[in-house]
This record gives structure tokens, C-alpha cells and sequence, in this order.
């Protein structure tokens, strides 16, 4: 005896119990995976790497090494918001905007075998411009995947006077 089937039911006609709708988009297949950080290290590698600003938030970025056990054909991306960006509220409604930039980006633009952590920026990544923030994310992995060389940090004079904790 066979086991009896879900019946396939219309949208508009969902009843407890009824199968759920199911989507095939073969464009989703043609993108590297998606993946969540959630080590404490992987943020720390990926916050001594690359950095690009924008007005909505700020984005790390580094090749992961091949000896790395992670499958080199995944896109790794994880989110942060500090307190200066407010509430726990606040905080989790920027993270929520941050999440999904990344998921309609990051399989177009990033390159697999990358990680990127994009970082939210106090009364700017809940207030921003949606479409505005999505343009930002395009543009901040455009410069961080160029290949040209970085300006190096200014260094200012050197501090004069003793070093503050030594005797």
C-alpha cells in the first residue's frame, strides 16, 4: 500500500495541512552559494583585510586561503552592527537591511571564495535610501576587487613626549 500523496492545492486556496507552494528560479542555480559567519575569527580576519566605506555602511573583504576548510566556491558574508548604531531595535532592523542587500548583490557581484562583513553605520545603514544602499554595495566591490594599488594610510607626525603606562 502506498502512502497517500499531498495534494497539490492553489495558492489562493491554502488550507491547514496542505502542501506549501514551491518555487524553481534556475537563475539561483546558476550563483554560488551563500553563506552565514558566525566565528568571532572569521570577522577578525576579515576586518585586517580590505574595507570599503560608503555612506550607508562599511564593507570588509578577503580571499579565504585555499587551505581554509570551507568549499572555495562559496560566497561567506556576515553582519554587524555596534551599540553606537542604537537599540537592540535599531540594530536589528539595520542587520535586516544589511541581509538583504547582500542576498540580491552578493550572488551577482561577489566573487566565490571570498568572505565579506558589512558593517552598520549609526543613523545612516535604517535611514538610507534602499535603492541607494544597493548601489553602494555594487559599488564598494568594485573597488574592493580592483586590482589597482591602494593609497597607503596618512601618517601623521610622529607623537612627541613620554608613551602613556611606561615608566
Amino acid at each position: 500500500m502506498t502512502p497517500p500523496e499531498a495534494p497539490v492545492t492553489d495558492p489562493t486556496d491554502r488550507r491547514a495541512g496542505s502542501a506549501p507552494a514551491v518555487s524553481v528560479c534556475p537563475e539561483v542555480a546558476m550563483h554560488p552559494p551563500l553563506a552565514i559567519l558566525r566565528q568571532r575569527a572569521d570577522f577578525l580576519r576579515a576586518a585586517s583585510a580590505r574595507r570599503q566605506g560608503t555612506p550607508g555602511f562599511l564593507l570588509q573583504a578577503r580571499p579565504r586561503k585555499p587551505e581554509e576548510p570551507v568549499a572555495a566556491d562559496m560566497i561567506r558574508v556576515g553582519f554587524t552592527c555596534s551599540k553606537k548604531v542604537g537599540n537592540a531595535v535599531a540594530r536589528n532592523r539595520a542587520k535586516r537591511r544589511l541581509r538583504e542587500i547582500a542576498r540580491l548583490i552578493l550572488p551577482q557581484a561577489g566573487r566565490p571564495g571570498w568572505d565579506y562583513v558589512l558593517v552598520g553605520r549609526p543613523e545612516a545603514t535604517a535611514t538610507r535610501d534602499f535603492a541607494l544602499m544597493l548601489d553602494d554595495l555594487t559599488r564598494a566591490l568594485a573597488s574592493v576587487h580592483s586590482d589597482q594599488p591602494r593609497k597607503p594610510r596618512p601618517e601623521g607626525e610622529a607623537p612627541r613626549g613620554r608613551r602613556r603606562g611606561k615608566s
